[in-house]
């Protein structure tokens, strides 16, 4: 989930309050189980995209502003299940297990942020949103502690300004997303990852918003697990060191893939490559951010005129390119767009169409009948500093219903561009956080 830099007043609000409340509060690295499940059948491919590419522009529109080590040398390994969001999202979701006794539920994997939140009773009527899992309730848990207002991961610390919290408080949150919102107090809970006995990790003091209230704009999850480079992170909180991913095919109806946090993330084999981290702004919500320094593309054997400074991050923090986990649809600064846009014209003999009610999509056609396979297309090749990604036409094109569409769109505003997660399916990929250093190989996901 990515913010415009530009609309910066405008990214994920967050409102504290420091509030008295009488709420009762690692040494392992993580395996995260990672399921796809397909979209909804009586939900189109166009509809599917237009939706997944409504749910990003509003994610440019507003981002989330923002611990513990936990020692890689036992060699525990947390797993957790994720799959793809249902009805009409873009998101992946991972399964994991809170309080004790523990009680599972999907969350969406985003990258793009940093806080870690599910839906707590009481909650009902308008204040919440449909969820297929039981909501979890903090007074069911031996472990549910609320987080001291003075810790290092309260949002209110800032508030404090370093004086003595009132006795018995809690911090109360508002956070705002492009995509909706969720409001509540944060706690401290034990999370449980892995669903096997023999493979489950249990790690103490996660410190997570327990929300009250919520928007409708959450569907198929029941919150939101944040991956970023804050320190209320998951990865941050289990000081994971590195994580990866394989994001399992849009179009795999039945398939299964894996995230991993810890000494179990590696990739090994002649194909890896890798590519150094930009240095994130040190201003929230910027911080948060993977960036990456992508110098070019090319589109076959064709090199496309763009400037190698044109995903930049600038001095003031705008520009540059994240990749967010977060995010469905890649979306690149004009200048770049157009081009990539006029060579995939240049290619392409079928009647264009105007694809902007069916899909929101820039650049569509129509295919000879609603079957039709799309014709054939070179692979995209992404120039990242050092490492060459190529993409095959899959995974920057897409079809469905009779339409053929270029999965990309064009960032106008300024705003930085963002590597999202259509362009990311089978495409085994390692975040080297400690190392600053992200790498990748081709893979097939549903297999790993």
């Amino acid at each position: 989930m990515s913010s415009s830099t530009s609309q910066m007043a405008s990214l994920a609000v967050l409102v504290f309050l420091v509030v008295c409340a009488t709420l009762a509060s690692g040494a392992a690295s993580v395996r995260v189980g990672l399921t796809r499940i397909h979209s909804d059948p009586d939900i189109t491919a166009p509809e599917f995209v237009r939706d997944a590419l409504r749910r990003d522009m509003h994610r440019q529109q507003s981002r989330s502003l923002f611990g513990r080590e936990l020692a890689e040398s036992d060699g525990t390994t947390v797993s957790a299940r994720t799959r793809k969001d249902l009805p009409n999202g873009g998101e992946y979701l991972m399964t994991l297990s809170i309080g004790t006794p523990p009680l599972s539920y999907p969350a969406i994997a985003d990258t793009g942020s940093d806080l870690i939140w599910t839906q707590c009773a009481p909650c009902s009527g308008d204040q919440c949103f449909a969820q297929p899992a039981p909501l979890y309730n903090p007074a069911s848990s031996t472990t549910f502690g609320v987080l001291p207002c003075n810790s290092s991961l309260s949002m209110c610390a800032g508030v404090l300004a370093g004086k003595a919290p009132p006795p018995g408080c809690a911090c109360m949150y508002n956070q705002t997303y492009g995509t909706g919102w969720t409001a509540g107090v944060q706690g401290s809970e034990t999370f449980t990852f892995g669903s096997a006995a023999a493979d489950q990790a249990r790690v103490p003091g996660i410190a997570f918003g327990c929300s009250n209230a919520s928007s409708s704009d959450w569907n198929g999850s029941a919150g939101l697990v944040g991956l970023g480079r804050g320190s209320l992170s998951l990865v941050s909180q289990l000081g994971a060191g590195r994580f990866s991913y394989c994001l399992t095919p849009f179009q795999d109806t039945n398939s299964t893939s894996t995230l991993l946090l810890g000494p179990s993330a590696a990739l090994n084999g002649t194909g890896v490559r890798s590519t150094p981290f930009v240095a994130s702004p040190a201003k929230a919500p910027m911080s948060t951010y993977y960036y990456l320094n992508l110098t070019g593309i090319s589109l076959g054997a064709k090199a496309l005129s763009i400037s190698p400074d044109a995903f930049s991050l600038k001095a003031d923090g705008t520009g540059g390119l994240i990749i967010d986990s977060g995010t469905t649809i890649t979306s690149l600064v004009n200048a770049a767009y157009q081009q990539v846009r006029a060579a995939v014209q240049s290619l392409v003999t079928l009647p264009a169409i105007d694809g902007s009610d069916s899909t929101g999509l820039d650049l569509c056609y129509a295919l000879p009948t609603p079957t039709s396979a799309p014709p054939a297309m070179p692979s995209m090749t992404l120039h990242f500093d050092g490492a060459d990604m190529v993409l095959p036409a899959d995974s920057y094109m897409i079809s469905g219903s009779g339409v053929w569409c270029l999965a990309m769109r064009n960032q106008t505003d300024g705003a930085m561009s963002t590597f999202g997660n259509y362009q990311q399916q089978n495409m085994h990929i390692l975040y080297d956080v400690r190392n600053e250093m992200l790498s990748f190989a081709p893979a097939k996901c549903s297999t790993l």
